[in-house]
């Protein structure tokens, strides 16, 4: 079946030849695209960044499973918290991904954290205030 598009393809004819002329013509041509250098983090960045998410992850388990410390089990339990909030991060921890477009998810992150916790300790307080009978 045909669509609409592939029939005004066909009644157009053959593809239109590049303009013939010197190579001047053809560099002028061009020359008005902008070549832009490959930006981004580079793959060993990338991958630093990748394990540097990951490790913290592991670190907090470690923390919270290991039977010496009753401080570092309380550590771990908060580098838990915020080692799930960083794995949010993982997506922008590739080749070729600005590196700015991964300090913003941070500071996206960083933001929603803190008004959840802002809400957490308003209704928590709130709830003080109007149930908790003196």
């Amino acid at each position: 079946m045909q669509t609409p598009r592939d029939a005004a393809d066909a009644a157009a004819g053959p593809a239109a030849a590049p303009p013939t002329g010197d190579a001047a013509d053809l560099g002028e041509a061009f020359a008005a695209v902008p070549v832009q250098p490959e930006t981004g983090m580079g793959s060993v960045r990338a991958l630093r960044a990748e394990f540097a998410i990951i490790g913290l992850g592991v670190l907090a388990l470690v923390m919270i499973f290991q039977p010496f410390s009753l401080a570092l089990y309380g550590i771990g339990c908060g580098l838990v918290v915020v080692a799930g909030l960083v794995n949010n991060l993982l997506p922008f921890a590739q080749p070729r991904v600005p590196m700015r477009a991964l300090v913003r998810g941070a500071i996206v992150v960083a933001v929603v954290f803190v008004v959840v916790l802002a809400i957490s300790l308003a209704s928590a307080y709130l709830y003080g205030q109007f149930f908790v009978r003196r």
